[in-house]
């Protein structure tokens, strides 16, 4: 019998201070069984530091050709793709072909291996690379309760968390950035 994902409720109050964005946002998510809370909390922080009409959450893990977030515009067409983790080179050699815009969140103790190992090839495409501070997303993931009510302000690469059982401070740096 397969395990069945487990289900997230998000309030957010956002503030965006470095885009003048603020919003509040509502969503549901679906933790994947082989998904870790930090890696769904690093999918959560991504889609608040690239909140815009449209974008949305996908199946994730469970739809291997989609990233972990997109927007798409009206007729359809992906205008941001961004994949959590350390994709493939050859993952993101195939979206930069799909979305005029790709972005990647590494988050874990092995990020830094990752990107040594793959630094060479990713500097020929047009794709941004962040790293999320781990000792942050650690700390992020413990907040987690399967309804939650947070109040997120990113300024400066650093997103400040409230939640209703905590805070934290999660920061992140850009090891590439495609103008």
């Amino acid at each position: 019998m397969a395990l069945k994902p487990t289900i997230y409720k998000f309030k957010i109050t956002l503030a965006d201070i470095d885009r003048n964005h603020y919003d509040t946002l509502n969503f549901t998510i679906a933790q994947h069984p082989s998904e870790t809370l930090e890696r769904m909390m690093a999918r959560v922080l991504a889609f608040c530091i690239n909140a815009q009409e449209f974008l949305s959450f996908t199946k994730g893990l469970s739809a291997v050709e989609e990233p972990d977030i997109w927007a798409r515009t009206l007729d359809d067409q992906i205008s941001l793709w961004i994949d959590v983790g350390e994709p493939t080179f050859d993952r993101i050699r195939k979206a930069t072909r799909l979305s005029p815009a790709v972005k990647i969140y590494a988050f874990n103790s092995k990020s830094d291996g990752w990107w040594t190992r793959g630094r060479a090839k990713f500097n020929d495409l047009a794709v941004s690379v962040f790293q999320f501070q781990w000792k942050g997303i650690q700390t992020l993931a413990g907040l987690a309760e399967r309804t939650m009510t947070l109040s997120i302000t990113i300024t400066n690469n650093t997103a400040y968390v409230s939640a209703e059982n905590g805070e934290c401070e999660v920061s992140w740096v850009s090891l590439q950035f495609a103008g």
